[in-house]
């Protein structure tokens, strides 16, 4: 079973799920993992048939504590004022800084469809909701200040109540202390020096607690709320969730004060960009909009949940990672419709990972997608028709769009120079860094171009051909291909590359460096030592082998020499399919006539 599956196992009965969000700044795409955790295992639930909500709170009457990046000036003066209290940034439609901050993240929910039920803390305080709560946490202060230093470690004095009144003088809310609670109203100070992130005025004065006029400290605006709503479920980030954490003390505040077990927790990892955790205020890391406006909604709910809660999710932007992804979630599509044998768990992370009614399709693949998007000559429609061999359906084409968006997206906001692809109309100067054995494989290439298909895979399969019959590693060969074509060290699919470009700009271009020879056959000739080595290796899988002397051109012997170097090109074709060239150093010649005749025995015995 998938891991939501397992935590929906254990329910009996109805089901109330919770989770919230501070909103001091843009939300982070990590803010995201909780949320759609929260949302499967809703989904789970509602699978099995129980009666099952999901809620979200907006943590609106915390203090600003930090100031938004860009906008220090304009918010310095807010800083210890509930977040529904500050303005929003200049320029805003929305009434104050939570709402701002907290809409934005709420379109994302619509695009992810997450149906979870919002509400808000100011308007939880000001009805009146939470005030049987409060009454009971202050009168229990002594015993929660126990909690403090028995789980966490923590001390406070004896005159410490867990409670932040709202000063009556300058409005803040984080710089409060509350000393004492008459059972009607509490007694505070504004300190000037109570946080470093704000300063108090030094109000001193009495206060109801009671609809609104101040909040809880954070842990124990759980305990309330799990007092309060009948959330059965509720999930927390890992640093809430070590030992002797927030959720600890929470939870050990509500059996103690209230006799009440708190709800099932999801502790999870974090969500990590590059391997670094982010910061919804400090402007850290990719925000939750702005990685929904990148990612197609089923791809960004597959990279969240595909992952066990407990295992960090590290995201890159890099080309490498992102078309990754894409093929990773292809692979599970493909997998769902077509192969018997998928798993379920593979099957029902594809299903979760939806936001419509799902259907089998044809995937463009998403480097191919990019590819064609940077290529302006090209219709992207009419490639992927042309290599699927017939006009898309509906689906296909609202998927081809999504990724065509996805692929602009990265293209304008996450990719690298060297991962942009720009066809260069010169030879790059770099092309002088080019070995003689990657000429020779350019060369070798643009004699077999003229008859090979205009096909991805056949072309494809020419490349490696071409590498085999020079030879030359792969990699190097590639390298030389991205070289002169787009100045770069790796590329797309040089398959699908190369089906785009024009035929007589390829022989061109791959005929354009200049080649030596001599030089070629320093770099790939082995010894006749070697060479046999090598025929006693593979005897068994040789199929065919066609050996051809050559004598180095006269133009190609440098001043003064008197002798060409001579060497058999050996032609094998293995049992696998696969021709190789191996060529074989016969020395140094005056004459044709003996060069000849030496290559004629060496030929004759080998082929014994």
């Amino acid at each position: 079973m998938l891991w939501c599956d397992k935590i929906a196992a254990r329910v009996e009965g109805e089901q109330l799920i919770n989770d919230s969000k501070t909103p001091s700044g843009r939300a982070h795409v990590g803010a995201l993992r909780g949320v759609l955790i929260h949302d499967v295992v809703f989904r789970a639930i509602q699978a099995r048939g129980l009666p099952v909500r999901y809620t979200f709170g907006v943590d609106d009457y915390d203090p600003l504590d930090e100031l938004p990046a860009g906008e220090e000036e304009f918010f310095r003066p807010y800083l210890g004022v509930p977040l529904c209290q500050v303005p929003p940034p200049p320029g805003s439609a929305f009434s104050d800084i939570s709402e701002h901050y907290i809409q934005d993240f709420f379109s994302v929910f619509r695009d992810l469809n997450v149906e979870a039920e919002t509400y808000r803390l100011r308007d939880i305080y000001r009805s009146g909701q939470f005030n049987e709560a409060i009454d009971d946490i202050l009168r229990n202060a002594a015993t929660v200040r126990r909690v403090y230093q028995e789980v966490s470690k923590a001390e406070r004095p004896d005159n410490w109540y867990p409670f932040q009144a709202v000063c009556e003088q300058c409005g803040r809310i984080g710089t409060t202390e509350v000393s004492d609670y008459d059972g009607k109203e509490v007694t505070y100070t504004c300190r000037p020096d109570l946080v470093t992130w704000a300063t108090g005025c030094g109000y001193q004065g009495k206060v109801s607690p009671f609809d609104g006029k101040g909040k809880l400290p954070w842990k124990l605006e759980w305990t309330a709320k799990w007092k309060t709503f009948p959330i059965t479920i509720e999930g927390a980030g890992k640093d809430h969730t070590t030992k002797g954490g927030s959720r600890d003390v929470a939870a050990a505040c509500l059996r103690r004060i209230f006799n009440q077990a708190p709800p099932l927790n999801i502790p999870y990892e974090f969500f990590l960009v590059g391997g670094a955790k982010m910061s919804s205020s400090k402007g850290l890391g990719v925000s939750a909009r702005d990685m929904a406006d990148f990612l197609p909604p089923e791809i960004l709910r597959f990279v969240m949940i595909r992952t066990q809660p407990k295992q960090p999710v590290n995201f890159s932007p890099d080309e490498k990672s992102i078309i990754k992804i894409f093929n990773d979630f292809d692979r599970f599509h493909t997998r769902t419709y077509r192969d018997p044998q998928v798993s379920e768990d593979d099957k029902r992370v594809y299903q979760l990972a939806q936001t419509t009614l799902a259907d089998d399709f044809c995937a463009a693949d998403f480097q191919l997608v990019a590819t064609i998007a940077q290529l302006p000559h090209l219709d992207l429609t009419e490639e992927i028709e042309r290599r699927k061999g017939t006009a898309l359906t509906a689906i296909e084409r609202k998927q081809l769009e999504r990724r065509a968006q996805a692929a602009r997206y990265w293209l304008e906001h996450y990719a690298s120079p060297e991962e942009r692809i720009v066809l260069q109309d010169r030879l790059p100067e770099r092309a002088d860094e080019l070995t003689a054995s990657q000429r020779a494989f350019l060369r070798q290439l643009a004699d077999r171009l003229p008859g090979i298909p205009q096909d991805d895979n056949a072309l494809q399969a020419a490349l490696f051909d071409s590498a085999r019959l020079v030879p030359i590693a792969p990699a190097q060969a590639f390298k030389a291909l991205y070289r002169v074509l787009l100045d770069r060290d790796s590329g797309p699919k040089a398959g699908n590359l190369l089906a785009f470009l024009d035929r007589d700009f390829l022989l061109r271009r791959f005929r354009e460096p200049p080649y030596d020879q001599a030089a070629f056959w320093d770099e790939t000739s082995i010894s006749q030592e070697e060479f046999d080595a090598w025929l006693t290796e593979h005897r068994n899988q040789i199929k065919q082998m066609t050996p051809e002397a050559k004598l180095l051109p006269p133009e190609e012997v440098g001043e003064g020499a008197s002798a060409r170097r001579g060497v058999v090109e050996c032609v094998v074709e293995l049992d696998d399919g696969r021709t190789h060239m191996q060529r074989v150093q016969l020395g140094e010649f005056a004459d044709q006539a003996t060069f000849d005749a030496v290559a004629r025995e060496y030929v004759s015995q080998r082929q014994k």
